[in-house]
């Protein structure tokens, strides 16, 4: 009784930590504007089965692909498991769901079992990975410090889940080759990799009599509660991890843009200025007089919720960043960097909110977006879209990155030297080439020789 209440604090505890943390992401991704989902609900609900679910755009890269994919599959498995040992621990059972199963009981385990060897070989390769080959990418400028660490933590984290999950089941198996289960019975579970490894481990204790019984159900109170600890801690820990994409890459893929990659977000007050001044629409006699309409974004109140989203959503693989023809060749921009400033930025935001220091509808502690992005990253942006096709979670670097240019070069009339002529020009001549006739003249002289 005393383990089911102490179970039941542990879990209202964290849970209640995490849906406030949780809280606060939705909070700080509404911070952004109006997003408009457009296109059919199937080709959504495509992308949701084939992207996230289905893992499609991390198999442009089989061998970290089939990693992934061990551990992917052996996290969303291991959930079955998962819910009986809630229901045990809530009820004070053991193994409930194992009698009324029966072989499909022993099926299940045991597949959950070989996908976590996969995935502690699939772990052990990726921390491999990060810390004795370097992969490059990992350790890129913004990879330094928190980012580092993070990918760490959470691939230990996997590891001593896998081992608490063996240490659980190999101890219960010697118990149960003893006769010492509620079951009454000497025998075996019959589960694919612990009625190996729980013998060669722990099986020398049934040497010591009621010593090793004692012991033994120490250990898999231990294996229990290690693996369940870890999963609240999980669950505590995402919020401010990467991992986080393990929750978010579903409904990003589901909301991301169908329209081509290429094409442009339009502005309305941009192209009713332009109509205007062609001549093509007359401005309303009863257009409100005051100051102009800022145009693109300079901080996340400026993007769209689902930019934030995306921020959110980032996995920090950095595939963006190492197609990406401007970092290839040395320029300062890693579109991978942007979306984590974004986030960073967001989750600044939010906590002086939650201080009561600023409030939503009339933010300004002094800082924008341009604090934590570099005018020289988004001017080396070339738009080519290449971060976009490599993102396996379909997030769009491109997208802030052209608001943010927008903001800079509408509404500050700033921007890079070499660009100013142009836009002088178009906005002078209707044409990006300084030329001394009007665009049209051509035109012009074509109609009067055709007369002459």
């Amino acid at each position: 009784m005393i383990q089911q209440v102490l179970f039941a604090i542990v879990v209202v505890a964290a849970f209640g930590f995490a849906f406030r943390k949780y809280s606060q992401i939705y909070r700080n991704i509404k911070l952004g504007q109006d997003y408009k989902v457009q296109g059919n609900d199937f080709e959504r609900f495509k992308n949701l089965f084939l992207v996230a679910f289905g893992q499609k755009k991390m198999f442009k890269r089989m061998i970290p692909a089939v990693l992934h994919l061990f551990i992917y599959a052996a996290f969303m498995i291991t959930q079955i498991e998962l819910l009986e040992i809630f229901w045990d621990g809530f009820f004070g059972t053991h193994r409930y769901f194992r009698p009324y199963l029966g072989g499909f009981y022993t099926f299940v385990i045991s597949f959950i079992e070989i996908l976590s060897v996969l995935a502690f070989i699939a772990t052990v390769i990726f921390l491999a990975r990060r810390n004795a080959l370097k992969l490059p990418r990992f350790h890129m400028d913004e990879m330094t410090g928190w980012p580092k660490w993070d990918g760490n933590i959470i691939l230990v984290m996997e590891i001593m889940l896998i081992i608490f999950i063996f240490h659980m089941n190999g101890a219960d198996e010697v118990l149960y080759n003893m006769g010492e289960t509620e079951y009454g019975e000497k025998g075996s579970y019959g589960f694919a990799i612990s009625q190996f490894v729980g013998p060669l481990m722990f099986g020398w204790l049934a040497n010591f009599g009621d010593l090793g019984v004692w012991t033994l159900n120490i250990l898999e109170r231990v294996g229990w509660w290690g693996h369940i600890l870890f999963v609240l801690g999980f669950l505590v820990y995402l919020p401010f991890s990467k991992h986080l994409h393990i929750m978010l890459a579903f409904p990003n893929t589901f909301f991301a843009p169908l329209n081509s990659r290429g094409e442009m977000e339009n502005m309305p007050d941009v192209m009713n200025e332009v109509k205007m001044m062609m001549g093509l629409t007359e401005m309303s006699a009863d257009a409100p007089e005051g100051d102009l309409p800022e145009f693109g974004a300079k901080d996340v109140f400026g993007l769209s919720w689902k930019n934030i989203l995306d921020a959110y959503t980032c996995t920090e693989c950095g595939r963006c960043s190492t197609v990406c023809p401007a970092n290839i060749t040395g320029k300062k921009l890693s579109p991978r960097k942007i979306m984590m400033d974004i986030r960073d930025r967001a989750d600044e935001v939010g906590r002086h909110i939650d201080a009561g220091e600023q409030m939503k509808h009339n933010y300004d502690d002094g800082k924008s977006l341009f604090d934590y992005i570099s005018r020289e990253e988004l001017h080396a942006c070339t738009t080519c879209n290449a971060c976009v096709e490599a993102c396996p979670v379909m997030i769009s670097p491109v997208d802030p990155i052209l608001k943010l240019r927008r903001y800079e070069i509408l509404t500050e009339s700033a921007g890079p030297g070499d660009w100013v002529p142009m836009f002088t020009s178009i906005e002078n001549g209707g044409s990006p080439w300084q030329v001394t006739d009007a665009r049209d003249k051509w035109a012009t002289d074509a109609i009067e020789d055709s007369k002459s």
